[in-house]
């Protein structure tokens, strides 16, 4: 072999050498550039692959300086209040609720199948009312509590399961821009049903988490919310101020760290955004509001 033709095969040797390494090297580069862009984009990254779970927390029976109130509302997540009208706190905790960006709905008295009508509260729904007054009653109750967005029942296994009575609560919600949470009191509750039918969101709780008073059964629920989130996107409970104030909010905050990158909390009028797309609007001018 000439020495001009060992010349050029060294030369043909480099050349494809440094051709492989420097499609190796563009391979390379670009495939660093395609995560970097896919990454910043918000998609293909682990903790975008699943979306969070979330739970909307309802807390019952504000409006009367129950014990577990301030818990309550400095909880460092996002819950829900249900404020009695009518009642010696009813407005302070519904302007404090405001101002720290938690939604307030109007927890409405109505009549249980069984119980003391004591434990109703003024200006309560009852089933020997007139339509006329069923009307006045639950618009006076969403005047008197400020901010309200929704309402939901307080007791009223009775009531929920009553369709002229209902069907009126459900026609000043709608014509004052507000959705009814079913506290789901009697399973054979006609709110849901009627709710569809007039264009509102069927809303339901799903687990009452302190209906018995100790921190077991409160994280038994919580973790039943947990169950439920296996086969679910979303789920709504609801707890209490009281007695169990201040436990309920114990076991909430402690379920919060335990759920962190897992389960989040939401607002009630975010999840009624999100999952039936409604919003709110308003039949009547606002100054009868």
């Amino acid at each position: 072999m000439t020495i001009r033709k060992q010349r050029r095969r060294k030369l043909k040797k480099k050349v494809l050498s440094s051709f492989k390494w420097g499609s190796l090297r563009m391979i390379v580069m670009m495939l660093t550039l395609s995560m970097v862009c896919i990454n910043a984009d918000g998609y293909g990254s682990a903790a975008h692959a699943e979306p969070l779970k979330r739970v909307a927390i309802i807390i019952d029976d504000l409006g009367n300086g129950m014990k577990g109130t301030q818990e309550i509302m400095n909880l460092p997540a996002k819950v829900n209040v249900a404020i009695m009208p009518f009642l010696p706190t009813t407005k302070k905790d519904a302007e404090l609720a405001h101002q720290k960006g938690i939604d307030v709905l109007v927890h409405m008295p109505m009549e249980p199948h069984k119980g003391r009508r004591d434990w109703l509260g003024p200006g309560a729904i009852t089933s020997d009312l007139s339509d006329e007054e069923v009307r006045k009653r639950v618009e006076a109750a969403i005047d008197n509590v400020p901010h309200a967005i929704g309402m939901n029942n307080h007791m009223g296994s009775k009531i929920t399961t009553d369709r002229r009575i209902m069907s009126i609560v459900l026609d000043v919600c709608k014509e004052r821009g507000l959705f009814f949470v079913d506290s789901k009191t009697d399973h054979k509750s006609v709110v849901a049903e009627l709710a569809v039918q007039k264009g509102l969101p069927p809303v339901e709780n799903q687990i009452f988490l302190d209906d018995h008073h100790s921190i077991s059964h409160i994280t038994g629920q919580m973790k039943l919310a947990e169950q439920k989130l296996e086969t679910q996107d979303t789920c709504v409970m609801i707890g209490h101020v009281g007695t169990q104030g201040h436990l309920t909010a114990g076991v909430i905050r402690d379920s919060i760290n335990r759920w962190s990158g897992k389960i989040e909390t939401m607002s009630i009028s975010e999840m009624v955004r999100q999952v039936w797309h409604w919003t709110p609007e308003s039949t009547l001018p606002t100054s009868n509001k």
